[in-house]
């Protein structure tokens, strides 16, 4: 049974947990706005890019003109994994189910006689993938120096990716993030960007133009940067799913220690007052006794 000293030195130090959770909380509710506008008005501009793409995607067809990032390699033997994941904890399941979906997939990859490369993208999925995938490692890109997330951080990571694949070093690449859906909701996504798949809705679209120079002239400019674009459209909604999902444990973590405050408060009165009844009945019994 704890003293009321213990119970007491506890209920202060769990009070003061809340009003470090409260704090985090106030601050990701904060963040979650600039990251989710970031995020939503990406969107546009990476579904338009993506559809102006697949209309001159669908106009090369299997022409042996097309650029090796539309084309492939011919093979599917070496896979890239791109884990994109955050710097910082305390932001409940958001890096674990990003963890997950990539391990899945680098599994049965395996089991399917597949190469598997990792490339990680922050520290959080790393230190998890590392426990089992850790052979599989090729690099890792730290972002605990960045404190806005940028068209140049991006582009750094599409060029480390397009240089491997220059290289030769894997035939597909994958990115592994959480797309944002709500504050309580990020979906576990992965996306293909090399070779590039694109949606056939703006594929009819090319028949209305003639394009100068050719058409696979232009694919060759614009994948690359279509690659670093699907990048940083990732990143992003990492970013407002980070912040959602940091708002939301935050507020769970302060509810929590609300009612563990609650409890303790209940078992401190009840010690308290077992202590005063017991003091009160060993004076009366001493005040009987003389």
């Amino acid at each position: 049974m704890p003293s009321l000293k213990d119970l007491k030195n506890r209920i202060a130090s769990v009070k003061n947990t809340r009003k470090i959770t409260k704090a985090m909380q106030m601050v990701a509710a904060a963040k979650l706005r600039r990251a989710q506008d970031a995020a939503e008005a990406a969107r546009p501009y990476a579904e338009r890019m993506n559809a102006v793409m697949a209309g001159l995607a669908a106009s090369v067809g299997g022409s042996d003109g097309a650029p090796r990032l539309l084309a492939g390699t011919g093979s599917d033997q070496i896979q890239l994994l791109v884990v994109l994941t955050s710097e910082r904890g305390l932001c409940g399941g958001f890096n674990s189910t990003i963890v997950r979906l990539a391990r899945a997939r680098a599994q049965a990859l395996l089991a399917a006689g597949k190469t598997v490369k990792i490339l990680t993208v922050g520290k959080k999925g790393r230190d998890q993938l590392k426990r089992d995938l850790g052979a599989y490692f090729v690099g890792h890109v730290d972002l605990s120096e960045v404190k806005r997330m940028g068209y140049d951080t991006a582009q750094a990571i599409a060029r480390d990716v397009l240089g491997r694949f220059e290289a030769g070093e894997f035939d597909v690449a994958t990115l592994f993030y959480n797309r944002f859906q709500s504050v309580i909701s990020q979906i576990p996504t992965a996306h293909q960007v090399i070779p590039a798949q694109f949606d056939t809705d703006g594929a009819q679209a090319s028949a209305l133009y003639d394009y100068e120079p050719s058409e696979e002239a232009i694919l060759a400019d614009l994948l690359p940067r279509g690659v670093a674009t699907q990048i940083f459209a990732a990143l992003l909604e990492n970013g407002a799913s980070e912040q959602g999902a940091r708002m939301s444990a935050m507020d769970n973590a302060t509810r929590n220690a609300g009612d563990m405050i609650n409890k303790l408060t209940i078992q401190y009165n009840r010690s308290r007052q077992a202590a005063i009844t017991k003091e009160l009945i060993e004076i009366i019994s001493g005040a009987e006794a003389l």
